[in-house]
C-alpha cells in the first residue's frame, strides 16, 4: 500500500525499515512497509522464508533489541507512535494492548513453569486481581479455546501438552488481557492438517468473540484464502501487492503474485503432474538489484524495471501493485480462472 494513503485504522504502518549492521554497512530487512488494519479486520502477510514477514511482526511489537539496529517510518497504534517511544511505555501495551502469538509455543513458554502459572502471571502484570481471579481466569480461558479439562491441564507443564494443545495454550495466554491487536506468526506451522484447521477457526472466530483485529502472518497462500478479509505480500523486504484477497486471487497485478497462486493444486478435477514454480531465488538483501528486486525472476522484465523501484499502481478498488505492468498498459500475467480461485476462497 502506499505510504502517503490516508490512516483510517487501529493499526497504521508507514515506510516502516528496518536495517541490521553488516561489513560496515546497514542492510535493510524490512525496507519501505506501508499498510494500515482496520477494527476487527484480518489482515494477510504472506511471502516466503527471508521476505521479512516475521521481522515486521518483531518491529510492530518492538521486540527488536539486537545492537545496531535501526528502525524507522511510523508505527501508529490507536493514535500513539510506537516508533522510538521508551520500552517502559511499550511494555504496558505488550500484552495488553497487543499480543502476539509466536511460531513455535515451545520457545515462548518457559519450560520450568506450569501453563497457567505463566498466564496467571501476563494476566497479574496488567491488572489488578488476585492470584484465585487470575487462576480462574485462566481455566476460562483454557476452556475457551478448546481445552480439554482447562483445570487440570492449566497445572501442567509446556512439554507435557501435544503441538496442537500448546498452541491453543499460547492463544490463551495472547488473549488474556483482550487486546485490541493480535499478531499471529505462523500459528499453524508444524501442526498436522486436522489441527491446523482448528486453529484456523479458531483465529477467525477471534474477531467476533474478542472483537479483535488480527494480522495473520503465512507462507501458505490457501490460509490465507481460508481466513483474511485482506492481503498484503511481500517479497525482498519489500511491498509487491496489497488488496482484498478475494480480488487478489481471482486477479493479481503482480507477477510474483500470479506465480504463488499458480503453484497452488487444484480441489478437484486431475491433478497436473509437475506444479509450475518460480525461476530463480529472491536475492539476498545486501544484493536486491536495482529497480524491482523480483526483475531477475519475471518474465515480464524489462528495461523499466531495472533502472528504478516501480511505483505502487492502483489496479482496483484498495487494490495496488509495486509494478510497472498495470501503468502501462500491458498485459497482467497469467491468473487464476475465476471458478479456480473461487475454489479456495472461503465464503
Amino acid at each position: 500500500m502506499p505510504a502517503d494513503m490516508p490512516p483510517k485504522a487501529l493499526l497504521d504502518v508507514r515506510d516502516l525499515r528496518v536495517s541490521f549492521p553488516a561489513r560496515g554497512q546497514m542492510i535493510p530487512i524490512v525496507d519501505g512497509v506501508s499498510f494500515t488494519l482496520n477494527h476487527q479486520e484480518i489482515l494477510g502477510l504472506v511471502g516466503e522464508s527471508g521476505s521479512g514477514k516475521s521481522v515486521t511482526a518483531l518491529a510492530l511489537m518492538g521486540l527488536i533489541d539486537t545492537p545496531g539496529v535501526q528502525v524507522t517510518g511510523s508505527v501508529c497504534f490507536r493514535g500513539q507512535e510506537l516508533v522510538g517511544i521508551p520500552q517502559k511505555k511499550l511494555r504496558r501495551l505488550r500484552g495488553k494492548e497487543i499480543a502476539m502469538i509466536f511460531q513455535d509455543p515451545m520457545t515462548a513458554f518457559t519450560p520450568v513453569y506450569t501453563i497457567g502459572w505463566q498466564i496467571d502471571e501476563q494476566i497479574r502484570a496488567h491488572e489488578r486481581v488476585s492470584r484465585k481471579q487470575a487462576r480462574a481466569r485462566t481455566v476460562k480461558l483454557l476452556g475457551d479455546m478448546g481445552v480439554p479439562d482447562p483445570e487440570r491441564t492449566a497445572n501442567r507443564y509446556p512439554h507435557q501438552l501435544s503441538g496442537g494443545l500448546r498452541q491453543r495454550a499460547m492463544i490463551a495466554m495472547a488473549l488474556s488481557c483482550n487486546p485490541s491487536l493480535l499478531i499471529a506468526d505462523e500459528p499453524t506451522t508444524a501442526l498436522d492438517v486436522t489441527v491446523q484447521a482448528q486453529i484456523l477457526e479458531l483465529i477467525r472466530s477471534l474477531r467476533d468473540t474478542h472483537h479483535s483485529s488480527i494480522l495473520l502472518i503465512t507462507h501458505d497462500m490457501g490460509v490465507v484464502a481460508e481466513t483474511c478479509d485482506n492481503t498484503m505480500v511481500l517479497y525482498s523486504g519489500r511491498v509487491a501487492e496489497y488488496g482484498p484477497t478475494s480480488a487478489l486471487f481471482v486477479s493479481p497485478s503482480h507477477p510474483y503474485t500470479a506465480g504463488l497462486l499458480a503453484s497452488i493444486p487444484p480441489l478437484d478435477g486431475p491433478r497436473p503432474l509437475r506444479l509450475p514454480a518460480i525461476a530463480g531465488s529472491p536475492p539476498l538483501p545486501q544484493n536486491r538489484p536495482i529497480g524491482c528486486a523480483f526483475a531477475p525472476r519475471c518474465q515480464y522484465a524489462h528495461t523499466a524495471c531495472t533502472t528504478a523501484l516501480p511505483p505502487y499502481v492502483q489496479t482496483g478498488p484498495d487494490h495496488f501493485a509495486a509494478c510497472v505492468l498495470p501503468q502501462e498498459g500491458k498485459p497482467l500475467p497469467p491468473r487464476l480462472s475465476d471458478a479456480t480461485a473461487q475454489e479456495h476462497l472461503r465464503p
